[in-house]
């Protein structure tokens, strides 16, 4: 764990290691996000569009899912009468 200390500006400055292994360059945006209580510093996209395209495509579709809870719908409201 790095304890850094907020400058009279609010500035902090990143440990050099932690900027080589990241690959944080002087320009380098990064957005300051609140995780309940817990800030990161994590890296801005440029295009968060692009960038986050296929990110779930590992993950299972909810379209087989919807059509067999609509099925059982349909056999429940076909049972009723």
């Amino acid at each position: 764990m790095t304890t850094l200390t907020i400058s009279n500006k609010g500035w902090v400055v990143i440990p050099a290691e932690l900027r080589k292994k990241y690959n944080l360059t002087p320009g380098t945006e990064v957005v300051i996000v609140d995780y309940g209580g817990v800030l990161s510093i994590v890296p801005a996209y440029k295009d968060p569009i692009e960038q986050g395209r296929g990110l779930l495509k590992d993950l299972p579709g909810l379209t087989d899912d919807l059509l067999k809870e609509r099925d059982r719908e349909r056999e429940r409201e076909d049972s009723r009468g």
